[in-house]
């Protein structure tokens, strides 16, 4: 009778799989025009009824099919991912500039969470979280093996709650230890200032809706009592974010009709072309500016765009986009190489597939993809020198190729600073980059690194190490000094009868 109704119960499930997956494949290969894998369909079909009627444990039909998404995505490229409930809100609060948690941005290092970038003014970034970090532990649980999703959950939290990150460092001989208050993060896409000598300085945090409109407004502000006479534009540490803000930043620079960036893939839809356009100004409009645009002097002011391998995605695109139109000159260190173009697919209301559709390339036809931007100049993070250890594409599982015929990725550039690391705050008074951003304005010298703090970093790092060493030694001293006094005892039927 058992056999019966398991037999009866798997083919009830076969056909209500059999026909979910037959419509889910007719669509994709309608699109592709190729015949339906109905053999490959009948044998999941046949595993989904084995599991569901005979697993030691119930499991929940959603989970099922959750996971079975979910590992269709495991050997494609690293930026294609399945999008639960959970993950598809995230998406959404972070393009919209507004999610609750710590405020950094996390990718993944030997299976475990690394952090990609602090975002400035958030919990992370006043805490002392800095770029390369991985985290070791959260609350005490250890991270290795975790998945990248389980971590942020971990992470994320009601606003006035506190948790506790474990931190290795390059650099640190010790773990660090971080006590963070979560809070409502709302991130300011945008930030400028006025430096001296009128030079205009904008940084860009993240890619998100509202980028395009704060850029502009930012550029009326600054020009509003007097023209600048150069702009540093910093997109370090930028992950990136949507294509269209992307676009914008690039059309507050270019004559409208310049090519930005094009995508090539497999689909029709997927070839594109896109130009810098006009931009419309929702916040009203400067005296110097024309009807739905940014500021005249936004167009022909010369340009310094700051990148390091923090630069990621949009970032690149801007950054290609100036660099190959001339339209400015690229400092920095080589960007992180992701050149490929996802695109959202609901699914339902609350979930969604973000699947790798294309790669893009630059107006002059380069591919980004692993490669990077290289920038004009090669300059270190700071003049002690580069402090970001972090992967880029190329280091990642199943990244894709670069398509352009003779790519090769550059090697690393410049040493990394030895010891404990001291980190600057993006266009404060002591950023290494900017100041050879300005150099580079002002046509003064541009240098990579300060040899006098290079070498006088390095003679402190083997000092320290020097002193940690002589420490160590002497720690294993006093614990081999032998212990003369030895206590013998005799096993006896009675028990243990100390010998005298």
């Amino acid at each position: 009778m058992g056999t019966r109704r398991f037999r009866a119960l798997g083919w009830i499930l076969l056909g209500v799989m059999g026909g979910m997956l037959v419509s889910l494949a007719i669509s994709a290969s309608a699109q592709r025009n190729e015949p339906l894998p109905l053999k490959a369909l009948q044998q999941f079909a046949n595993v989904y009824g084995a599991i569901k009627s005979s697993y030691v444990e119930p499991v929940a039909d959603k989970q099922l099919i959750d996971d079975a998404i979910k590992g269709l995505f495991t050997d494609l490229d690293p930026h294609s991912v399945y999008l639960d409930e959970e993950a598809y809100k995230q998406m959404q609060d972070i393009t919209r500039g507004g999610f609750g948690g710590l405020g950094i941005e996390i990718g993944t290092q030997d299976g475990m969470p690394k952090v990609i970038a602090p975002i400035e003014d958030t919990p992370a970034a006043r805490a002392g979280i800095l770029t390369g970090d991985l985290i070791t532990h959260i609350n005490g649980e250890p991270t290795k093996g975790m998945t990248l999703n389980d971590a942020v959950k971990k992470m994320r939290g009601e606003p006035n709650t506190s948790i506790d990150l474990t931190i290795q460092r390059v650099g640190s001989p010790k773990p660090l230890k971080f006590h963070i208050v979560r809070e409502m993060i709302k991130t300011r896409s945008v930030r400028g200032k006025m430096l001296d000598d009128d030079i205009a300085y904008v940084r860009i945090i993240q890619f998100q809706d509202r980028t395009t409109a704060d850029l502009v407004r930012m550029l009326d502000d600054l020009g509003g009592k007097s023209t600048p006479k150069g702009l540093v534009l910093d997109l370090r540490n930028d992950p990136g974010g949507l294509l269209d803000g992307a676009i914008g930043v690039s059309s507050a620079f270019l004559e409208p009709g310049k090519l930005v960036v094009s995508t090539k893939g497999r689909i029709p839809s997927s070839n594109e072309e896109f130009y810098a356009r006009r931009l419309s100004s929702p916040h009203g409009l400067s005296p110097d500016s024309d009807a739905g645009a940014p500021p005249k002097w936004a167009r022909t002011v010369p340009i310094v765009v700051l990148v390091n391998v923090g630069s990621a995605s949009a970032s690149e695109i801007v950054a290609g986009a100036l660099q190959d139109h001339k339209r400015a000159q690229i400092l920095g260190n080589r960007t992180f190489g992701k050149g490929s173009v996802q695109s959202v697919l609901q699914l339902s209301s609350d979930t969604g597939i973000k699947l790798t559709t294309a790669r893009y390339y630059t107006p002059s036809g380069r591919s980004i993809q692993v490669t990077g931007v290289v920038p004009d100049h090669i300059v270190d993070d700071s003049a002690a020198g580069n402090l970001f250890h972090m992967q880029r594409e190329v280091d990642l599982q199943h990244h894709l190729d670069n398509m352009t015929e003779g790519a090769a990725v550059p090697d690393a550039e410049g040493d990394f600073v030895e010891g404990e690391i001291k980190m600057f705050e993006f266009g404060g008074s002591d950023d290494w980059q900017l100041q050879q951003g300005i150099n580079l304005l002002q046509g003064r010298p541009v240098m990579k690194s300060d040899p006098a703090q290079v070498l006088a970093h390095r003679a402190k790092a083997e000092e320290n190490a020097a002193s940690a060493a002589d420490e160590g030694e002497a720690e294993k001293k006093t614990l081999s000094i032998p212990d003369t006094t030895v206590e013998r005892y005799r096993i006896t039927p009675q028990g243990l009868i100390k010998v005298q």
